[in-house]
């Protein structure tokens, strides 16, 4: 009688972890799974990262090299005055009107003459206004790149800070930051033009966190 007992629960044990070794497979293959699932998305994601970057490395020595065209551009500044009254006269292909330089942020980038899809993936576009350091407000767009690119830091200027911009007569004017804020994405206001014969800029761009945008005001530092 013993005997049968022991068998049967010899029997028992054995079926006990064979259920159990088939459980631990079952969960094996689960997590497997899983783990090649994680690791084809931490892939994609990577991928779209580098491309990103390499994109934003490709688009920024084009910047670069937009930039140093403006030192060839104001060659010709001496015999052409580019001023409001003229600005009509400007050739429609696009191209570096001037040059905006903030130190507090380490920002230098050329302004390209208009805005498109296109030309904002490659520097600064002039979005509405002047020409620079003409009367009137410069409204100058530029994507948002968190803190790599363009105004990726246009959030971190306060009142009182300054804002050079190098017009194509080859010289620069200082405007002092009195107004920053956030508005709707279709909020146009703030490319007003009515500035009392007062020289403006307005700096735009998006935030990526809540789809409004960055605006920045700043004017003309009168001279001494």
């Amino acid at each position: 009688m013993n005997q049968i007992i022991d068998y049967i629960n010899n029997n028992s044990v054995n079926s006990n972890k064979i259920s159990n070794n088939v459980q631990i497979e079952k969960e094996n293959k689960k997590y497997k799974i899983l783990f090649i699932i994680f690791s084809f998305f931490a892939m994609i994601s990577i991928f779209l990262l580098m491309h990103h970057l390499y994109k934003n490395r490709e688009n920024s020595i084009i910047s670069k090299k937009l930039t140093d065209s403006y030192s060839i551009s104001t060659l010709y500044a001496n015999t052409v005055s580019y001023t409001a009254e003229t600005q009509n006269a400007i050739p429609q292909q696009p191209f570096v009107i001037g040059i905006i330089q903030i130190d507090k942020i380490n920002l230098n980038y050329s302004i390209l003459s208009s805005s498109s899809d296109e030309l904002l993936n490659l520097s600064v576009c002039r979005f509405a206004g002047p020409m620079p350091n003409e009367i009137g407000n410069l409204c100058i767009a530029g994507h948002n790149y968190i803190n790599n690119d363009f105004f990726g830091q246009i959030d971190e200027l306060n009142y009182g800070d300054i804002i050079k911009i190098y017009d194509l007569n080859g010289n620069v004017i200082e405007y002092e930051i009195y107004k920053t804020y956030q508005t709707n994405e279709d909020d146009t206001s703030c490319t007003f033009q009515d500035t009392n014969n007062l020289k403006i800029v307005t700096l735009i761009t998006c935030n990526n966190i809540n789809g409004k945008r960055y605006v920045v005001h700043a004017k003309e530092v009168p001279q001494k």
